[in-house]
């Protein structure tokens, strides 16, 4: 049966000052690097073998991935982790054109589908003196709500416009031919996904916090139906 498992990246050195992060690409932290190492290890010692990789484009997801990917050598399954680029992009020079055997390579699939939720005009501040200006209720609002945009940024109703119909079109074809899938992306790129996984309400999704470095694993059947839910936090 195929697996699918969801990673929020470590702690980012942002998530350490407290500040809005959203689109900033922010390289993770001391701490995160050890979140991603430990999340490798839980990995192998639950016996999974990723086979196919998926994030966004923001250093600290692909940061977490290659970390978890590289830190045991059992979760790789002897393979090479390999960073997929899309050969439309215009900036392409040839880095994935080479002689290699795709059996022996482990793709990571970097995609903007799964960056984090653009936070606008609050990208760069610091949560709590945001919330001594604007109160506590409307900054949560902004980070928690399914619905209300912070200024000039999106709401998680927009961020499953461009995750979901990307995690139905390319993620999970990959689960129904029995892959077992990372996807190791943001706090709210993954709230949006697990919103219809879980087909969760839009207030239930308002309460739903993902803690950095902490794999969420799914099985996953041939007709791509999704059970046994694990949170992986012990």
């Amino acid at each position: 049966m195929a697996k699918l498992i969801l990673l929020r990246h470590g702690q980012s050195l942002w998530n350490a000052a407290n500040k809005f992060t959203g689109w900033v690409d922010v390289p993770l932290s001391e701490r995160g690097r050890a979140e991603a190492t430990i999340a490798s290890c839980k990995l192998r010692d639950a016996g999974y073998t990723i086979d196919i990789c998926f994030t966004s484009m923001l250093i600290r997801a692909i940061e977490t991935a290659i970390v978890c990917l590289t830190e045991c050598d059992e979760v790789r399954g002897g393979k090479i982790p390999i960073i997929w680029h899309d050969i439309r992009d215009p900036d392409w020079h040839g880095w994935d054109k080479h002689a290699g055997v795709e059996s022996d390579e482990l793709h990571i699939i970097r995609t903007p589908a799964l960056d984090e939720r653009f936070y606008g005009d609050l990208q760069g501040l610091n949560k709590a003196e945001m919330a001594e200006k604007f109160g506590k209720e409307q900054v949560q609002l902004w980070r928690r709500s399914y619905d209300v945009r912070p200024p000039g940024g999106e709401s998680l109703e927009d961020t499953i416009k461009r995750t979901v119909p990307y995690f139905d079109e390319q993620i999970v074809p990959q689960l129904k031919q029995g892959q077992t899938v990372l996807v190791a992306a943001h706090g709210n790129s993954l709230r949006s996904i697990l919103k219809d996984l879980d087909q969760l309400s839009n207030e239930a999704v308002a309460t739903l916090e993902l803690a950095t470095g902490v794999p969420i694993v799914y099985d996953v059947d041939s007709e791509g139906n999704f059970t046994n839910k694990q949170v992986m936090d012990k």
